[in-house]
């Protein structure tokens, strides 16, 4: 498993309008992003966070290049930025 975690820096009156992104996105990434197992929201007071499953870092990778991502996810949030988003990529260690 693998996951991608995107930090955005979204005021708290901003916080509602973010929220409906995301679920106005969830399903399509789902439906129609090869590898996508899962997108949770998950917020905090100093940031909502957005954690994508994917099943390989391939995957992952493609997600961000995807005209889902940059054109319609992107362009959605980012008047909603107080700053840029923090991307990271996490892989799930097997022991």
């Amino acid at each position: 498993m693998v996951y991608l975690q995107i930090t955005l820096n979204i005021t708290a009156a901003n916080r509602l309008a973010a929220a409906n992104v995301f679920l106005q996105y969830r399903e399509p990434f789902l439906s129609s992003i090869q590898g996508a197992l899962s997108k949770n929201l998950l917020l905090r007071d100093e940031d909502v966070q957005l954690l994508h499953g994917f099943d390989t870092a391939e995957h992952a990778q493609h997600y961000l290049q995807s005209e889902l991502f940059n054109k319609d996810v992107v362009s959605a949030l980012t008047p909603l930025l107080a700053a840029a988003p923090d991307i990271r990529l996490y892989q799930q260690a097997e022991f």
